[in-house]
Protein backbone atom coordinates (compact mmCIF):
# COMPACT_ATOMS: atom_id res chain seq x y z
CA UNK A 1 0.00 0.00 0.00
CA UNK A 2 0.87 3.58 -1.01
CA UNK A 3 1.42 5.71 2.34
CA UNK A 4 3.02 8.31 1.77
CA UNK A 5 0.55 10.32 -0.29
CA UNK A 6 -1.36 13.44 -0.37
CA UNK A 7 -4.46 11.58 1.16
CA UNK A 8 -2.80 9.53 3.71
CA UNK A 9 -3.46 10.82 8.02
CA UNK A 10 -0.83 10.32 9.93
CA UNK A 11 -3.38 10.82 12.95
CA UNK A 12 -5.53 7.96 11.15
CA UNK A 13 -6.00 6.12 14.47
CA UNK A 14 -7.86 8.58 15.99
CA UNK A 15 -10.74 8.09 13.15
CA UNK A 16 -13.05 5.59 13.55
CA UNK A 17 -14.40 4.33 10.07
CA UNK A 18 -16.18 4.22 7.73
CA UNK A 19 -15.24 8.21 8.02
CA UNK A 20 -15.72 10.73 5.00
CA UNK A 21 -13.17 13.26 5.03
CA UNK A 22 -12.58 16.32 3.65
CA UNK A 23 -9.31 18.38 2.44
CA UNK A 24 -10.22 22.51 2.73
CA UNK A 25 -7.53 23.27 0.54
CA UNK A 26 -8.16 21.17 -2.38
CA UNK A 27 -12.12 22.22 -2.08
CA UNK A 28 -10.75 25.77 -1.93
CA UNK A 29 -8.42 25.33 -5.31
CA UNK A 30 -11.16 24.01 -7.25
CA UNK A 31 -13.32 26.73 -6.04
CA UNK A 32 -10.53 29.02 -7.78
CA UNK A 33 -10.29 26.64 -10.53
CA UNK A 34 -13.96 26.51 -11.97
CA UNK A 35 -14.13 30.57 -11.38
CA UNK A 36 -11.30 30.74 -13.81
CA UNK A 37 -12.74 28.32 -15.90
CA UNK A 38 -15.66 30.38 -16.72
CA UNK A 39 -14.07 33.65 -16.82
CA UNK A 40 -16.67 35.71 -14.68
CA UNK A 41 -17.79 34.35 -11.57
CA UNK A 42 -21.37 36.39 -12.01
CA UNK A 43 -22.14 33.97 -14.40
CA UNK A 44 -21.40 30.95 -12.12
CA UNK A 45 -24.16 29.31 -10.05
CA UNK A 46 -22.65 26.30 -8.20
CA UNK A 47 -25.29 23.72 -7.20
CA UNK A 48 -24.41 22.80 -3.53
CA UNK A 49 -26.25 19.17 -3.81
CA UNK A 50 -23.05 17.47 -3.63
CA UNK A 51 -21.95 19.77 -0.41
CA UNK A 52 -24.50 19.96 1.63
CA UNK A 53 -22.57 22.22 3.61
CA UNK A 54 -22.91 26.01 5.17
CA UNK A 55 -18.82 25.61 5.55
CA UNK A 56 -18.63 25.26 1.95
CA UNK A 57 -21.34 27.63 0.59
CA UNK A 58 -19.24 30.38 2.86
CA UNK A 59 -16.11 29.47 1.56
CA UNK A 60 -17.81 29.87 -2.55
CA UNK A 61 -18.99 33.46 -0.90
CA UNK A 62 -15.62 34.19 0.38
CA UNK A 63 -15.00 33.74 -3.17
CA UNK A 64 -17.59 36.59 -4.13
CA UNK A 65 -19.94 33.60 -5.88
CA UNK A 66 -23.29 35.11 -5.40
CA UNK A 67 -25.48 33.04 -7.67
CA UNK A 68 -26.49 29.69 -6.03
CA UNK A 69 -28.74 26.28 -7.13
CA UNK A 70 -30.17 23.56 -5.08
CA UNK A 71 -32.24 21.07 -4.96
CA UNK A 72 -33.87 20.79 -1.55
CA UNK A 73 -36.07 23.40 0.92
CA UNK A 74 -33.39 22.22 3.15
CA UNK A 75 -30.66 23.17 1.03
CA UNK A 76 -32.13 26.34 -0.40
CA UNK A 77 -32.45 27.22 3.71
CA UNK A 78 -28.77 26.60 3.99
CA UNK A 79 -27.80 29.13 1.77
CA UNK A 80 -29.99 31.49 3.40
CA UNK A 81 -28.73 31.01 6.70
CA UNK A 82 -25.34 31.74 4.97
CA UNK A 83 -26.82 34.98 3.60
CA UNK A 84 -26.29 33.83 -0.41
CA UNK A 85 -27.71 36.64 -2.35
CA UNK A 86 -29.07 34.93 -5.68
CA UNK A 87 -30.52 31.11 -5.28
CA UNK A 88 -32.38 28.76 -7.51
CA UNK A 89 -34.46 26.21 -6.41
CA UNK A 90 -33.95 23.72 -9.09
CA UNK A 91 -37.06 22.21 -8.73
CA UNK A 92 -40.93 22.40 -9.37
CA UNK A 93 -42.51 23.05 -5.80
CA UNK A 94 -46.12 21.17 -5.52
CA UNK A 95 -48.19 20.52 -2.70
CA UNK A 96 -47.02 21.57 0.44
CA UNK A 97 -44.29 22.32 -0.84
CA UNK A 98 -45.08 25.65 -2.25
CA UNK A 99 -46.22 26.70 1.29
CA UNK A 100 -42.93 26.04 2.68
CA UNK A 101 -41.35 27.66 0.14
CA UNK A 102 -43.16 30.91 0.79
CA UNK A 103 -42.12 30.41 4.32
CA UNK A 104 -38.57 30.56 3.50
CA UNK A 105 -39.01 33.82 1.36
CA UNK A 106 -40.41 35.46 4.06
CA UNK A 107 -37.96 33.98 6.62
CA UNK A 108 -34.50 35.21 4.66
CA UNK A 109 -35.38 38.23 2.68
CA UNK A 110 -32.01 38.99 2.56
CA UNK A 111 -31.68 36.30 -0.25
CA UNK A 112 -33.67 36.40 -3.64
CA UNK A 113 -35.42 32.59 -4.35
CA UNK A 114 -36.61 31.26 -7.64
CA UNK A 115 -37.59 28.46 -8.83
CA UNK A 116 -38.62 26.08 -11.74
CA UNK A 117 -41.89 25.38 -13.44
CA UNK A 118 -42.39 23.08 -16.79
CA UNK A 119 -46.28 22.91 -17.13
CA UNK A 120 -49.31 25.75 -16.64
CA UNK A 121 -51.02 23.53 -14.31
CA UNK A 122 -47.75 23.87 -11.52
CA UNK A 123 -47.79 27.44 -12.30
CA UNK A 124 -50.99 28.61 -12.24
CA UNK A 125 -50.39 26.75 -8.39
CA UNK A 126 -48.10 28.38 -7.83
CA UNK A 127 -48.83 32.18 -8.59
CA UNK A 128 -52.35 31.10 -7.04
CA UNK A 129 -50.27 30.86 -3.36
CA UNK A 130 -47.62 33.44 -4.20
CA UNK A 131 -49.74 36.08 -5.12
CA UNK A 132 -52.24 35.13 -1.75
CA UNK A 133 -49.07 35.80 0.28
CA UNK A 134 -48.14 39.44 -1.61
CA UNK A 135 -45.42 37.49 -3.52
CA UNK A 136 -43.73 37.81 -6.92
CA UNK A 137 -41.58 34.71 -7.71
CA UNK A 138 -38.87 35.02 -10.56
CA UNK A 139 -39.66 31.54 -11.78
CA UNK A 140 -37.38 29.80 -14.90
CA UNK A 141 -38.98 27.63 -17.47
CA UNK A 142 -37.57 24.61 -17.34
CA UNK A 143 -36.52 22.81 -20.90
CA UNK A 144 -36.22 19.03 -21.40
CA UNK A 145 -33.12 18.84 -23.28
CA UNK A 146 -33.39 15.10 -23.39
CA UNK A 147 -32.79 13.37 -20.56
CA UNK A 148 -36.69 12.87 -20.18
CA UNK A 149 -36.92 13.67 -16.47
CA UNK A 150 -38.32 17.03 -16.58
CA UNK A 151 -38.99 19.71 -18.36
CA UNK A 152 -41.17 21.27 -20.80
CA UNK A 153 -40.16 19.73 -24.95
CA UNK A 154 -38.65 23.21 -26.98
CA UNK A 155 -41.70 23.48 -28.78
CA UNK A 156 -44.27 24.33 -26.40
CA UNK A 157 -41.93 26.18 -23.91
CA UNK A 158 -42.53 29.84 -25.67
CA UNK A 159 -46.19 29.17 -24.80
CA UNK A 160 -45.70 28.28 -21.63
CA UNK A 161 -43.56 31.22 -21.01
CA UNK A 162 -46.04 33.72 -22.24
CA UNK A 163 -48.66 31.59 -20.62
CA UNK A 164 -47.02 32.37 -17.13
CA UNK A 165 -46.11 36.22 -17.97
CA UNK A 166 -49.86 37.00 -17.52
CA UNK A 167 -50.14 35.32 -14.01
CA UNK A 168 -49.77 37.36 -10.83
CA UNK A 169 -47.58 35.98 -8.59
CA UNK A 170 -44.90 34.59 -10.79
CA UNK A 171 -42.51 36.35 -12.97
CA UNK A 172 -41.11 34.09 -15.54
CA UNK A 173 -37.34 35.74 -15.96
CA UNK A 174 -35.39 32.95 -17.83
CA UNK A 175 -34.78 28.96 -19.04
CA UNK A 176 -33.64 25.98 -16.95
CA UNK A 177 -31.75 23.17 -19.52
CA UNK A 178 -29.90 20.63 -17.53
CA UNK A 179 -28.18 18.11 -20.18
CA UNK A 180 -26.80 15.52 -17.57
CA UNK A 181 -27.51 12.54 -19.90
CA UNK A 182 -24.52 14.09 -22.34
CA UNK A 183 -22.15 12.08 -20.87
CA UNK A 184 -19.53 10.94 -23.83
CA UNK A 185 -16.16 10.31 -22.68
CA UNK A 186 -14.97 11.76 -26.25
CA UNK A 187 -15.05 15.54 -25.59
CA UNK A 188 -15.65 16.19 -28.79
CA UNK A 189 -18.43 13.89 -29.22
CA UNK A 190 -19.37 15.25 -25.78
CA UNK A 191 -19.15 18.88 -27.23
CA UNK A 192 -21.42 18.22 -30.48
CA UNK A 193 -24.43 16.94 -28.56
CA UNK A 194 -24.20 19.91 -26.26
CA UNK A 195 -23.76 22.63 -28.95
CA UNK A 196 -27.32 21.09 -30.88
CA UNK A 197 -29.00 20.83 -27.56
CA UNK A 198 -28.40 24.16 -26.42
CA UNK A 199 -29.13 25.47 -30.24
CA UNK A 200 -32.78 24.88 -29.09
CA UNK A 201 -32.25 26.77 -26.13
CA UNK A 202 -31.13 30.27 -28.36
CA UNK A 203 -33.63 29.97 -30.78
CA UNK A 204 -36.54 29.90 -27.63
CA UNK A 205 -34.34 32.71 -26.40
CA UNK A 206 -34.74 34.97 -29.62
CA UNK A 207 -38.06 33.47 -29.88
CA UNK A 208 -39.34 35.06 -26.25
CA UNK A 209 -37.50 38.50 -27.19
CA UNK A 210 -39.20 38.57 -30.14
CA UNK A 211 -42.92 38.17 -28.68
CA UNK A 212 -42.12 41.68 -27.02
CA UNK A 213 -40.82 39.79 -23.44
CA UNK A 214 -37.40 40.48 -22.00
CA UNK A 215 -34.16 38.55 -22.96
CA UNK A 216 -34.69 35.32 -20.54
CA UNK A 217 -31.53 34.47 -18.38
CA UNK A 218 -30.18 31.37 -19.45
CA UNK A 219 -29.35 28.51 -16.73
CA UNK A 220 -27.13 25.86 -18.51
CA UNK A 221 -25.16 22.29 -17.89
CA UNK A 222 -23.81 20.91 -15.25
CA UNK A 223 -20.35 18.99 -14.68
CA UNK A 224 -20.02 17.28 -17.38
CA UNK A 225 -20.59 20.14 -20.17
CA UNK A 226 -19.22 22.67 -17.88
CA UNK A 227 -16.64 22.73 -19.89
CA UNK A 228 -18.10 23.78 -22.99
CA UNK A 229 -21.29 26.18 -21.51
CA UNK A 230 -18.29 28.23 -19.72
CA UNK A 231 -16.66 29.47 -22.70
CA UNK A 232 -20.28 31.02 -24.19
CA UNK A 233 -21.35 34.50 -23.51
CA UNK A 234 -24.10 35.60 -21.25
CA UNK A 235 -25.03 32.01 -19.66
CA UNK A 236 -25.04 30.75 -16.23
CA UNK A 237 -23.64 27.73 -15.41
CA UNK A 238 -24.03 25.44 -12.49
CA UNK A 239 -21.96 22.67 -11.89
CA UNK A 240 -21.83 20.91 -8.53
CA UNK A 241 -19.65 17.58 -8.17
CA UNK A 242 -16.08 19.91 -8.93
CA UNK A 243 -15.91 21.12 -5.38
CA UNK A 244 -15.38 17.37 -4.32
CA UNK A 245 -14.93 15.30 -7.83
CA UNK A 246 -15.40 11.94 -7.89
CA UNK A 247 -14.14 8.72 -9.50
CA UNK A 248 -16.84 9.19 -11.94
CA UNK A 249 -15.88 12.55 -13.48
CA UNK A 250 -12.22 11.80 -12.94
CA UNK A 251 -12.32 9.04 -15.52
CA UNK A 252 -14.83 11.51 -17.66
CA UNK A 253 -14.06 14.76 -17.61
CA UNK A 254 -10.03 14.85 -17.71
CA UNK A 255 -10.36 17.95 -19.32
CA UNK A 256 -11.66 19.40 -16.03
CA UNK A 257 -8.89 19.71 -13.74
CA UNK A 258 -10.35 19.54 -10.64
CA UNK A 259 -8.97 17.87 -7.69
CA UNK A 260 -10.32 14.92 -5.67
CA UNK A 261 -11.10 16.54 -2.26
CA UNK A 262 -13.18 13.91 -0.53
CA UNK A 263 -12.40 10.53 0.41
CA UNK A 264 -14.08 7.37 2.96
CA UNK A 265 -11.61 5.78 5.16
CA UNK A 266 -12.24 2.02 5.57
CA UNK A 267 -10.20 -1.00 7.58
CA UNK A 268 -10.08 -4.21 6.56
CA UNK A 269 -12.57 -5.80 9.60
CA UNK A 270 -11.95 -9.91 8.21
CA UNK A 271 -10.14 -12.29 6.29
CA UNK A 272 -12.49 -14.58 5.10
CA UNK A 273 -10.80 -16.43 2.63
CA UNK A 274 -6.78 -16.16 1.70
CA UNK A 275 -7.77 -14.13 -1.42
CA UNK A 276 -10.61 -11.62 -0.16
CA UNK A 277 -10.77 -8.89 2.49
CA UNK A 278 -13.47 -7.55 4.22
CA UNK A 279 -13.95 -3.68 4.79
CA UNK A 280 -16.56 -1.53 7.14
CA UNK A 281 -17.69 0.06 3.73
CA UNK A 282 -21.04 -1.10 3.39
CA UNK A 283 -23.91 0.59 1.48
CA UNK A 284 -24.31 2.92 3.88
CA UNK A 285 -21.17 4.28 3.59
CA UNK A 286 -20.80 4.83 0.05
CA UNK A 287 -23.30 5.41 -2.76
CA UNK A 288 -24.33 1.62 -4.35
CA UNK A 289 -26.52 2.88 -6.94
CA UNK A 290 -23.50 1.32 -9.80
CA UNK A 291 -22.94 -1.83 -10.38
CA UNK A 292 -20.40 -3.63 -7.46
CA UNK A 293 -16.99 -2.34 -9.49
CA UNK A 294 -18.14 1.08 -9.87
CA UNK A 295 -18.69 2.21 -6.45
CA UNK A 296 -15.30 2.97 -4.56
CA UNK A 297 -11.55 3.17 -5.61
CA UNK A 298 -8.94 2.46 -3.33
CA UNK A 299 -6.21 5.14 -4.08
CA UNK A 300 -3.71 3.29 -2.03
CA UNK A 301 -4.69 -0.43 -3.09
CA UNK A 302 -6.02 0.03 -6.17
CA UNK A 303 -5.81 -3.98 -7.43
CA UNK A 304 -8.40 -4.33 -5.26
CA UNK A 305 -11.98 -5.69 -7.05
CA UNK A 306 -15.05 -5.32 -4.88
CA UNK A 307 -17.23 -8.59 -5.43
CA UNK A 308 -20.07 -7.90 -2.86
CA UNK A 309 -21.65 -5.19 -0.48
CA UNK A 310 -24.30 -5.10 2.19
CA UNK A 311 -25.29 -2.62 4.11
CA UNK A 312 -22.12 -3.02 6.24
CA UNK A 313 -19.74 -4.77 4.99
CA UNK A 314 -17.98 -4.74 1.11
CA UNK A 315 -15.91 -7.81 -0.10
CA UNK A 316 -13.01 -7.01 -2.47
CA UNK A 317 -11.05 -9.55 -4.06
CA UNK A 318 -6.83 -9.79 -3.66
CA UNK A 319 -4.76 -11.83 -5.70
CA UNK A 320 -2.72 -14.91 -3.84
CA UNK A 321 0.06 -14.14 -1.41
CA UNK A 322 -1.07 -10.40 -0.16
CA UNK A 323 -0.05 -8.70 2.54
CA UNK A 324 -2.70 -6.93 3.84
CA UNK A 325 -3.76 -7.71 7.43
CA UNK A 326 -7.00 -6.58 9.49
CA UNK A 327 -6.80 -3.00 11.04
CA UNK A 328 -5.24 -1.94 7.98
CA UNK A 329 -6.54 1.66 6.63
CA UNK A 330 -7.87 1.49 2.88
CA UNK A 331 -8.48 5.46 1.09
CA UNK A 332 -11.59 5.40 -1.52
CA UNK A 333 -12.59 7.38 -4.30
CA UNK A 334 -16.22 7.06 -4.69
CA UNK A 335 -17.13 6.94 -7.95
CA UNK A 336 -20.31 9.22 -7.44
CA UNK A 337 -19.40 11.77 -4.51
CA UNK A 338 -23.17 13.24 -4.22
CA UNK A 339 -25.12 10.67 -2.48
CA UNK A 340 -22.05 9.42 -0.65
CA UNK A 341 -21.99 13.25 0.86
CA UNK A 342 -25.60 12.55 2.38
CA UNK A 343 -24.65 9.37 3.91
CA UNK A 344 -22.75 11.15 6.38
CA UNK A 345 -24.22 13.72 8.88
CA UNK A 346 -20.56 14.95 9.25
CA UNK A 347 -17.19 15.15 7.18
CA UNK A 348 -13.66 15.58 8.54
CA UNK A 349 -11.37 18.01 7.59
CA UNK A 350 -7.50 17.09 7.00
CA UNK A 351 -5.24 19.73 7.05
CA UNK A 352 -1.45 19.07 7.25
CA UNK A 353 -2.05 14.91 7.37
CA UNK A 354 -4.02 15.25 10.65
CA UNK A 355 -7.64 15.49 11.39
CA UNK A 356 -8.15 19.17 12.17
CA UNK A 357 -12.01 19.40 12.31
CA UNK A 358 -15.55 18.89 11.10
CA UNK A 359 -17.76 20.43 8.69
CA UNK A 360 -21.52 19.19 9.49
CA UNK A 361 -23.31 17.87 5.95
CA UNK A 362 -26.62 19.93 7.31
CA UNK A 363 -28.75 19.77 4.39
CA UNK A 364 -28.55 16.18 4.17
CA UNK A 365 -31.96 16.69 6.12
CA UNK A 366 -35.04 17.18 4.59
CA UNK A 367 -35.75 20.22 7.08
CA UNK A 368 -33.78 22.68 9.01
CA UNK A 369 -36.19 25.52 10.22
CA UNK A 370 -39.21 26.14 7.54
Amino acid sequence: MQENSWYAIEDIDQLDSPALIIFPERVKQNIRTAIDMIGEVDRLRPHIKTHKSDDVARLMIAASITKFKCATIAEAELLGICNAKDVLLAYQPIGPKISRFVSLIKKYPGTKFSCLTDNIIAANEMAKIFSANQLTVPVYIDINAGQNRTGIIPAEAVQLYLDSSKLAGIQPVGLHMYDGHIRDIDWQARKEKCDQVFAEVEKLKKDITEKGLPEPIIIAGGSPTFSIHSKREKIECSPGTFVYWDKGYLDLCPEQKFLPAALVVTRIISLPEKTKLCTDLGHKSVAAENEITKRVYFLNAPELKAISQSEEHLVVETGAGHSYQVGDVLYGLPFHICPTIALYERAYTISDKRVQGEWKTIARDRKINV
